[in-house]
């Protein structure tokens, strides 16, 4: 895939010009090593491409939608390797707030007054398996509710065979009357009163667990991103 994408753009420029210096799996590489330890794309070690070549390559593939379409494909072949349709009937949505570095502008930052986090909100759409379907990253002062509005549309317009969708207590009734214009049923889960601890929600714990995966890279334990579309992809 991403050698069809070096191709094609190739192909658009008015001559083909120098070959391209770099193997794309270096460049690849390069960014999941960023992701995993959590260095600065500044600090990457010398035996990458140059750290300018390869932010460079993630802004262009975040802005042409590469990493989405690689998602896909590596989602696709997952659930036909569990025995699953390859596109998903049901999926969970949850968010996640997490606090930001220093170098974050304030405009695109803001405070979660339940969980008392000044920083980002990163919502997320996952199908049963726990595999990512649609990312938004917003101000943690943002609703769930309003994330939620943009998440059911997009996975709507790109997902059009999702008739489930399980969601938990913070997300309010008027989403659950949007998702029922898109033809989606939505279901709110919440914990039985009187639980103490962590108990996994039936259908809910796949996201929690997506979550869990997510931190063990350093990368996203904390967001570090000038812009809020640099951390989604």
């Amino acid at each position: 895939m991403l050698a069809a994408w070096r191709f094609e753009r190739r192909g658009r420029a008015l001559d083909f010009g120098r070959p391209p210096e770099h193997d794309l799996r270096d460049i690849m590489d390069a960014i999941l090593y960023v992701d995993r330890t959590g260095v600065q794309w500044r600090y990457l070690p010398h035996d990458f491409p140059h750290w300018n070549t390869v932010y460079g390559y993630f802004a262009k593939w975040a802005d042409e939608g590469v990493f989405a379409r690689l998602n896909g494909l590596l989602r696709q072949l997952l659930r036909e390797k569990e025995g699953r349709d390859a596109e998903p009937t049901a999926c969970v949505i949850d968010a996640q707030s997490i606090k930001t570095s220093t170098s974050v502008p304030a405009a695109g930052q803001g405070v979660d007054a339940g969980k008392k986090i000044v920083g980002r909100k990163r919502s997320i759409v996952t199908d049963t398996l726990g595999l990512l379907l649609a990312v938004l990253v917003t101000a943690a002062s943002v609703q769930d509710s309003v994330a939620g509005t943009s998440l059911l549309d997009q996975v709507a317009a790109n997902h059009p065979g999702i008739r489930k969708v399980w969601v938990d207590g913070g997300y309010r009734q008027h989403l659950v009357e949007h998702a029922a214009t898109l033809g989606i049923d939505m279901e709110i889960t919440t914990r039985k009163p009187g639980t103490r601890g962590f108990t996994p929600i039936p259908k809910r714990w796949a996201v929690e667990r997506t979550y869990g995966w997510l931190m063990l890279h350093r990368r996203l334990a904390r967001d570090y991103e000038t812009l809020p579309t640099r951390s989604e992809p």
